[in-house]
């Protein structure tokens, strides 16, 4: 009776385990089903993208001595504007805001749009989308055969002002791009009014923060999904010590804002714009 009874829990295993494989490989093949009918379809927004000429720059955090270079690469010169992203996710609708899987962005991504195919009301097509998680840019540039920036390579554009490609040294630029990060509103402009910087780039601080890619390599701080303008509670005064210039606050701005995002975070004045290689291969 023992041994039948053990036959009987050996043959019951046997067809649990047939069956849950059987299982496991039909979910499989949906899921991998699925992944190719909802494959990122091209796009091909009308953007300039312009070469910016590689070099050596020291970064804002780091030992005073340490240089990184950055190569030769393509930047869109603006951001992405709504018009743009509403192109996006007409032909991806997976990435329409009441498709879009909670993994992949929290529940602010786009609220300011009247539904999925609906600019915000008066909003301006030629500006800046924002409420879009890193997830979603990452998505939109690898739909336009594109990528995000990396960390260094927006930073190394933006050292520069109208007149040189490296200003940090300059009295006034820091002030000046304080003055900007305080102007409230800013994000509802349209790209391209004011004037672009040495290298032909056009509101890298006037409009929007940017995503980069590797947003998330350096220090962390509070959340900062507020939309607020009024950074006072996104840095303790420790994390100012690696920097290499403590006196640019509008760096430890930016750096302290970045460390304070997740890849699905959503904000009202953070938005994107997409780098390529010159090679035309993406990373």
């Amino acid at each position: 009776m023992v041994k039948f009874f053990k036959l009987l829990l050996f043959i019951g295993g046997f067809l649990f385990l047939f069956v849950s494989c059987e299982k496991a490989n039909t979910l499989t093949s949906a899921e991998t089903s699925s992944n190719q009918i909802e494959k990122e379809v091209t796009i091909t927004p009308d953007v300039k993208m312009v070469l910016i000429k590689g070099g050596d720059y020291q970064p804002f955090y780091g030992e005073d001595s340490t240089l990184v270079t950055v190569q030769d690469f393509l930047l869109d010169e603006r951001p992405v504007t709504n018009a743009d992203f509403l192109d996006f996710v007409k032909k991806n609708p997976k990435w329409k805001r009441s498709k879009i899987q909670a993994i992949f962005a929290d529940d602010t991504y786009l609220k300011d749009w009247q539904d999925d195919e609906t600019l915000p009301k008066n909003a301006d097509p030629n500006a800046a989308v924002t409420y879009v998680s890193w997830f979603a840019a990452k998505a939109y540039a690898k739909s336009a055969g594109k990528r995000l920036p990396t960390l260094d390579e927006w930073e190394y554009v933006a050292m520069a002002d109208e007149e040189s490609a490296n200003a940090r040294e300059k009295p006034t630029y820091s002030s000046h791009l304080i003055n900007l990060y305080n102007e409230k509103d800013r994000q509802k402009n349209k790209v391209k009014v004011s004037a672009p910087n040495f290298w032909g780039i056009y509101n890298m601080f006037d409009l929007v923060w940017e995503w980069t890619d590797d947003y998330n390599s350096i220090m962390s701080t509070s959340d900062s999904r507020t939309a607020e303008f009024d950074d006072k509670g996104l840095f303790c005064a420790s994390a100012a010590t690696s920097t290499t210039d403590v006196l640019n606050y509008a760096s430890f701005m930016r750096y302290a804002f970045r460390s304070s995002l997740k890849a699905d975070y959503t904000v009202g004045n953070l938005g994107f714009r997409c780098a390529k290689d010159p090679s035309n291969t993406t990373k």
